[in-house]
């Protein structure tokens, strides 16, 4: 609910502490005369008998004045030495919470002084916390005391400097920058200046500004026991005539209402209220349709529309906002971005307002790509509604798809055959295929993917079977698109089957696009899957082999050579990783088996091309999760590269190809661990390999481009996708500088270690710019802060994009879909303005090289490594 909708709120919704500032002490009183130090040397002792201005310390603490209790411990100021005037301008926090004050609470404020050896009190002041109106005190007050009068302390009214500069500071003055800075400091250095009487003394404090006014509620909750039917056995009585009376026999003990442990079901808790609902009916009848095309906002509301449009994606819009957007819906039509906002506006299952939404669609501008996808998500059920964003995404180009066509298999992997049971609507796919064409497909698909083809439609329209193949206006768009484009029907078919397992309607979409492909098509197809049943053969057989490593190696060379050079004979194979790609043949010396319990491999192909393709290729790990984060890098780099800023990065290729097992790109590079622990610094590894003498680093100047950029990119990406488990052996470098991360098995926050640290920046890093003081680090927090404000600009595709792998597998989303989304989102930063996101980064950098605590645990992790080598 927007807080300007809000008059006030209670004291028992406010679970926050009380915090009183002390802000100074205005008087002086008379000083001893000569003849009183001698005749009464004891009185020197106190310095506010001798010097004008003496060192004090205030104490505050509530007690309950109705009931004598004193409610808290006092709490004390810190030591201040004044010079001209006693200035504190404390914060204290009181150990009581706001919710836990009653009407009747006061503060006992103690000023006390130095006798020399011990603190003494030199007066004692009470003021309630809650005005008259049973408000709680907001801003200044003032309270005049003579300090030989106990008992005389009272709260100054009627005071116009203080009254008047209180009531700015409560926002009650409308504010005028230029004006503001002339007169309130002037305002405040009369307030200061003030002098008081001899004797007389002025404490000033200072009460917490909340956004709004809090008024005291004491709130009385009836006993649980009260709402309780009273169970009773009762027993008939024997009196004659009294045959219809009864009375209670037992009663079935409940406890005290303290430690009772019923507890009741509300069934209507979820419920929508029906009195909203049908005002909500009424406000929309369809009567006012003709007068909503006429009615055109103000500035005022205008605003308030725009502001509304541009909530992030995933923004739950109040009532009143839903209503808003849907009373200038004909206002609206030409902004592209109101389109979603007007859909989660509309409850689609009454037919006068998803009638008239439908037909507006039409005349709707053109939607973006990224509120197409938007229109993808699991919230919108309504085919129509998905066949609309479809049509849209059939204007996108092919290199468009391939960066979201993780995404749009995700979104039909929850399109499932009961969510288009409407066969009347126009959309509404029907896959035919004869039963000699789905026999020849069987025929010509690999035994172990062969799959009964239940799509029994004939040429002639005639049913041959009881059920046929669903598929979606998204499902059949992707088939379609994956048939003329070779590359996207590679990455298709290998995100399907990685997610196929257990998923019959997946199945159908494999069966329904393959059984669309031409003979050479499915022809490549088939040399993939079988190359990826040779490579899963290698790998399991390996780990089966209980040896060193090096005898894993032998037996690698073996299996390469007696079987995959072999196949790669008779077969040139377009790589699953990269299509574009075709291998002829393997280079098994300059393959291997990496030390690791799952003894993933390295194998090198040769091209057609003569060129070398080396992949790693792993069973027993699920690598979804890497291919996800691998593919937003890749999105983002060509979000960045669209405006034309190239930081360098390396989104190496992974292609899951089951639920556990999978390919993933090798870039021969050296991990900061090894770069650190042989050349002893990275400055040194770069030069090893493209030294520069004319350089002031003594590295060539493009290698040392290519490093801040990298660096700079990474950062601010890992940062928003909350990469875990961050350590040096997983900090990668290329010999021509380019640095990139590895291993994204803990993202969104999660992490292995304690408290680990919003974003990984070694100091060894800034140490390779040439000091926190060099060109090179400035060059690089400047580039974190343009590509952290492009990828802001962004957010909404990115969180578009998340938003459909909330029904994924991947551990880290899967754990908490709706907060994956919410926790990229608020790496974001979206309500900060331009400026305030760049000091927010720049605190991120600063924080990540002071931060000791990595350093520790990377020296730990190194030492773990060591011991398990």
């Amino acid at each position: 609910m927007p807080s300007n909708s809000i008059t006030f709120c209670d004291s028992q919704d406010l679970d926050v502490p009380l915090r009183i500032k002390v802000k100074s002490l205005d008087g002086r009183k008379p000083l001893l005369k000569p003849s009183q130090r001698i005749l009464e040397p004891s009185l020197s002792h106190l310095s506010s008998n001798v010097i004008p201005v003496s060192d004090m310390i205030v104490s505050i603490q509530v007690f309950d004045e109705e009931s004598g209790r004193i409610l808290t411990i006092p709490t004390h100021t810190l030591y201040v030495p004044f010079r001209n005037a006693r200035k504190w301008n404390q914060w204290l926090t009181l150990p009581i919470n706001l919710n836990q004050l009653t009407l009747s609470s006061r503060l006992r404020i103690v000023i006390w002084e130095f006798d020399g050896t011990n603190k003494v009190p030199f007066f004692e002041l009470e003021t309630s916390v809650f005005n008259e109106d049973n408000s709680l005190k907001r801003g200044l007050e003032a309270l005049k005391f003579q300090y030989n009068e106990p008992g005389s302390g009272v709260k100054i009214k009627g005071d116009e400097l203080l009254d008047s500069l209180n009531r700015y500071y409560l926002g009650e003055v409308r504010k005028i920058e230029w004006l503001d800075a002339i007169t309130i400091p002037d305002l405040e250095k009369r307030v200061d200046s003030r002098s008081w009487p001899t004797g007389t003394f002025v404490l000033n404090i200072e009460f917490p500004v909340f956004e709004l006014p809090i008024v005291f509620t004491e709130r009385k909750y009836p006993s649980v026991l009260d709402n309780i039917p009273t169970l009773h056995n009762f027993e008939q009585s024997n009196e004659p005539g009294d045959h219809l009376k009864t009375e209670p026999r037992k009663m079935i003990p409940l406890g005290s209402s303290s430690d009772s442990t019923l507890k009741f079901y509300d069934p209507d808790q979820f419920n929508s209220n029906p009195i909203e609902e049908k005002y909500r009916r009424l406000e929309r009848a369809s009567k006012r349709s003709n007068s909503d095309k006429q009615l055109k906002p103000d500035i005022k509301k205008r605003d308030y529309l725009n502001r509304i449009i541009n909530y992030p994606p995933g923004t739950q819009l109040t009532a009143h906002e839903k209503g808003s957007i849907w009373k200038y819906r004909y206002y609206l039509i030409n902004n592209k971005k109101a389109l979603t906002k007007l859909l989660q506006s509309t409850n689609l299952t009454e037919e006068a307002e998803r009638t008239e939404v439908l037909e507006l669609m039409d005349s709707w501008a053109e939607i973006d790509i990224d509120d197409a996808i938007e229109l993808l998500g699991s919230y919108y059920k309504n085919i129509s509604v998905r066949a609309y964003a479809v049509n849209r995404l059939k204007k996108a180009s092919d290199k468009e798809l391939e960066l979201y066509l993780l995404q749009l298999v995700q979104a039909v992997c929850f399109e499932s055959l009961s969510t288009f049971s409407d066969k009347s609507n126009s959309e509404f796919t029907i896959v035919e295929v004869t039963p000699s064409q789905a026999l020849a497909n069987s025929l010509s698909m690999p035994a172990q993917y062969q799959r009964p083809h239940n799509s029994v439609f004939t040429s002639d329209g005639q049913a041959a079977d009881e059920s046929a193949i669903v598929i979606s206006p998204l499902a059949e768009f992707l088939i379609r698109r994956a048939i003329v484009n070779p590359r996207l029907g590679n990455f298709f078919y290998w995100y399907l089957k990685s997610e196929s397992e257990d998923n019959p309607y997946l199945n159908q979409i494999i069966d329904s696009f393959w059984s669309r492909l031409t003979k050479s098509r499915r022809k490549v197809l088939q040399d993939q899957i079988m190359l990826v049943d040779i490579l899963r053969e290698v790998c399991e057989e390996i780990k089966r082999l209980k040896d060193t490593t090096q005898k894993k190696m032998e037996l690698l060379a073996h299996l390469l050579t007696t079987q995959l050079r072999s196949f790669l004979r008779g077969h040139h194979v377009s790589l699953l990783l990269d299509p574009d790609v075709t291998v002829v043949d393997i280079i098994p010396e300059m393959s291997k088996v990496f030390k690791s319990s799952l003894s993933p491999l390295k194998i090198t192909f040769k091209t057609d091309k003569q060129e070398l393709f080396p992949l790693m290729f792993k069973v027993g790990d699920d690598l979804r999760q890497d291919q996800l984060i691998v593919q937003i890098i890749s999105l983002m780099n060509e979000l960045l590269m669209n405006e034309n800023v190239d930081v360098k990065l390396l989104p190496y290729k992974i292609l899951a190809t089951g639920p556990r097992e999978g390919a993933i790109q090798f870039i021969p590079n050296e991990t900061m661990a090894n770069i650190l622990s042989v050349h002893h610094g990275i400055l040194p590894f770069l030069r090893s390999h493209y030294p520069d003498s004319k350089e002031e680093l003594g590295v060539k100047n493009w290698v040392m481009d290519n490093f801040v950029k990298s660096c700079a990119g990474y950062c601010v990406i890992t940062y928003i996708l909350g990469v875990g488990d961050r350590h040096l052996d997983n900090l990668l470098i290329t010999p021509d500088g380019h640095f990139f991360h590895a291993d994204f098995g803990y993202i969104l926050g999660q992490d292995p270690k304690p408290f680990p640290p919003l974003m990984k920046l070694p100091p060894q890093i800034i140490e390779a710019f040439g000091g926190a003081q060099s060109s090179n680090y400035n060059k690089f927090r400047s580039y974190c802060f343009v590509v952290y404000s492009i990828l802001r600009r962004n957010a909404g595709l990115i969180l578009n994009l998340f938003d459909l792998m909330k029904t994924s597998s991947i551990p880290d989303i899967r754990i908490d879909p709706d907060g994956a989304v919410l926790k990229v989102k608020e790496r974001f930063n979206l309500d900060m303005s331009e400026e305030e996101a760049t000091v927010h980064f720049q605190n991120l950098i600063n924080d990540s090289v002071s931060a000791l605590l990595p350093i520790v645990i990377d020296h730990l992790h190194n030492l773990a490594q060591y011991w398990r080598a």
